[in-house]
């Protein structure tokens, strides 16, 4: 544990960025799953796919995420749709 005020307070910062990073990070990929259930079912996924590049956006914009592991993954998910059509 720390022992200064400075550290103390550093480790409140690192845990609350944490946390907000993890939901950030979390919502990202449960779009991003979403997305790819409903190309393979065929259903809602217009509204699917716009979700998931939403969330990948912020999380990319946050720095969550790195801008190119965003916009790959967004790729490849919009490969898989065009291929389903």
């Amino acid at each position: 544990m720390p022992i200064k005020d400075n550290a103390k307070k550093a480790l409140r910062q690192a845990k609350k960025r944490a946390e907000e990073n993890r939901i950030v990070k979390d919502a990202s990929k449960k779009a991003v799953k979403t997305a790819v259930k409903a190309v393979e079912t065929g259903k809602d996924v217009k509204e699917a796919i716009r979700l998931a590049q939403k969330n990948l956006g912020k999380a990319a914009k946050k720095g969550v995420m790195k801008k190119k592991t965003a916009s790959r993954k967004l790729s490849r998910l919009m490969k898989r749709a065009n291929k389903t059509k």
